[in-house]
């Protein structure tokens, strides 16, 4: 475990990698005690610095969602981080690709709560329940640590949470089985990722009704209005400036964005 002042100082050298763009050391190799409760406190530090900063939380994500992404992080389960409304773009938009360090993109739904959802024991039908509606999604992942990096170094960046896209077709969350949503991901007109959403944890709702029991002990769960990215169910692709993205959802729609 480590002191405040070591949660403190690991907190502000990733909010002076963001603000710089130049990568911090590993917070597990400066502080190699650090624990993942460590980890959780140093991204709500960094969290509520943003937030003192004039950012809003709007939601969350999910992360390691795919066995291959736990078994490369010597993980057994998903991390999650805190959605920001000044990262938060739409379908058309044109984002600067500086605003991040290497930035890449995956292909996700995010869920858009109705009500709210507390408490352990919450199963894929609680969440679909208290679903509002399922929008596509992008999400840029970036690191604003040094590589390679321990699950601690992830969570205290935020679960590598970049920016989120949203665009194509609302949906309620019984319209269509969610498990079978495909979506293909081309990059400059070249189709680079293809993927179907069971792929995450076999339902992508299934991402968040574990957020919702992982929260529990801890007095939280999601909120009315809530944004959550279930995680991916594509591989990253990276991207830079000048780069044209299409992910093509089908029938839910699609989104196009530029990176300048």
């Amino acid at each position: 475990m480590l002191s405040e002042t070591e949660r403190q100082n690991a907190a502000e050298a990733i909010l002076d990698a963001e603000r710089t763009r130049k990568v911090c050391p590993q917070p597990s190799r400066t502080w190699p005690a650090m624990t993942l409760e460590d980890a959780y406190d140093v991204q709500r530090r960094w969290a509520e610095a943003r937030s003192a900063q004039g950012a809003s939380i709007v939601g969350r994500k999910i992360g390691l969602t795919s066995r291959a992404m736990q078994q490369a992080s010597k993980m057994t389960e998903p991390d999650y981080g805190v959605i920001l409304d000044d990262a938060l773009y739409y379908d058309g938009a044109r984002i600067k690709a500086g605003t991040f360090i290497k930035p890449r993109l995956e292909v996700e739904l995010a869920f858009v709560m109705g009500e709210d959802l507390a408490g352990a024991g919450c199963q894929v039908h609680d969440v679909l329940r208290a679903t509002e509606f399922v929008q596509p999604a992008l999400e840029v992942i970036d690191y604003r640590t040094e590589t390679p990096r321990q699950i601690v170094d992830t969570i205290a960046d935020n679960a590598a949470f970049g920016a989120i896209i949203l665009g194509g077709r609302t949906i309620r969350p019984f319209d269509v089985d969610l498990r079978w949503v495909a979506a293909t991901l081309s990059q400059n007109g070249v189709i680079e990722e293809s993927g179907v959403s069971a792929a995450v944890m076999g339902h992508p709702a299934a991402g968040l009704a574990w957020l919702v029991n992982k929260l529990a002990p801890l007095g939280g769960g999601l909120k009315k209005g809530d944004i959550v990215l279930g995680g991916s169910f594509t591989r990253p692709v990276d991207i830079a400036s000048g780069d044209v993205i299409f992910a093509d959802f089908g029938p839910l729609g699609s989104i196009g964005v530029g990176f300048e």
